[in-house]
């Protein structure tokens, strides 16, 4: 394996090493801005043929509808390639951007997937193609999603409580390994110049039918109590319109290159809770967990 290590801002400083290197298709993970995208173009033309830009499903319209920075009535489902991005091109206020950045250190301060996607799809200097992810879940998620439910588990509690929107709600998922294969797949085809792909596990469960496949895998005998959304403690709401389900279709990519996934989800599931527990957050938001106030709200439904 060739490691070459550096700024993805100065990737010109590293341009004689990629080039003794002499891929054939450069994959970008970590693209953030439009600039960065270009900076990439600029350094590719002269060492490779294609590009695969890694984007995100939150260019969608839908997701600016969920954010509520898009005006106007909700977004039909499902989610194609071809379904309307967003008009708003913050999606993120400066305080999220900054937790990005204390969390993902290539974010930058203007990003924007969408125009990632323009620069490399209207490239003429070299051949693009954009995946575009969903929620990504596995071992090294630096996130820790599976988390705060798993130490609900872990605390004992009996119950664990959702507001009914965010339990009703639909967002897109994937398992990390078979996310990876769905890029190896794009890396490693002629065919795929110029397309845009979803990726994504289908079918897009409701956060609740989510939450309870974690709770079988996790052998979790407790109940999920869903109450009315005034009725939920405040530490327990998502702000956003849920009423916006985000529902994206793979069938292109599962068209175009086969994919299927390698992993099925109760196996993804087993595995990333393992992760979990072997690697839990170094800190910990206590006010997640307010089990003073989820219990006064369980007393209250009496």
């Amino acid at each position: 394996m060739v490691r070459i290590q550096g700024d993805r801002n100065r990737l010109s400083d590293h341009l004689e090493q990629i080039q003794r290197f002499s891929p054939e298709v450069i994959v970008d993970l970590i693209l953030s801005s439009g600039e960065q995208a270009r900076q990439l173009i600029s350094t590719s033309r002269k060492v490779a043929r294609r590009v695969i830009a890694i984007s995100s499903m939150d260019v969608y319209r839908a997701w600016g509808v969920v954010h509520q920075s898009e005006p106007g009535p909700l977004e039909a489902l499902p989610l194609t390639e071809d379904s309307p991005l967003r008009t708003n091109r913050q999606l993120y206020p400066p305080e999220t951007v900054k937790m990005m950045q204390s969390i993902f250190s290539w974010v930058d301060e203007h990003y924007d997937k969408i125009a990632v996607e323009e620069a490399i799809l209207n490239s003429t200097e070299i051949s693009g193609t954009v995946l575009r992810l969903p929620m990504v879940y596995g071992p090294g998620d630096p996130l820790h999603r599976f988390f705060p439910l798993l130490k609900r588990f872990d605390d004992g509690r009996s119950s664990i409580l959702l507001a009914d929107d965010l339990a009703a709600w639909r967002g897109p998922r994937g398992y990390v390994e078979n996310i990876a294969h769905a890029i190896a797949l794009a890396a490693t085809s002629n065919q795929v110049a110029g397309r845009v792909y979803n990726v994504c596990q289908e079918p897009t469960l409701s956060e609740l039918a989510w939450q309870t496949k974690i709770a079988t895998q996790a052998h979790w005998s407790g109940e999920f109590v869903v109450l009315p959304r005034e009725k939920t403690p405040t530490h327990l709401l998502q702000p956003g319109n849920a009423a916006q389900h985000i529902v994206a279709s793979s069938e292109r990519i599962r068209a175009d290159l086969r994919y299927t996934e390698l992993v099925d989800i109760d196996e993804a599931i087993r595995r990333t809770i393992a992760w979990e527990q072997s690697n839990p957050p170094t800190t910990i938001d206590p006010q997640q967990f307010n089990y003073d106030a989820e219990d006064a709200a369980l007393a209250s439904r009496a």
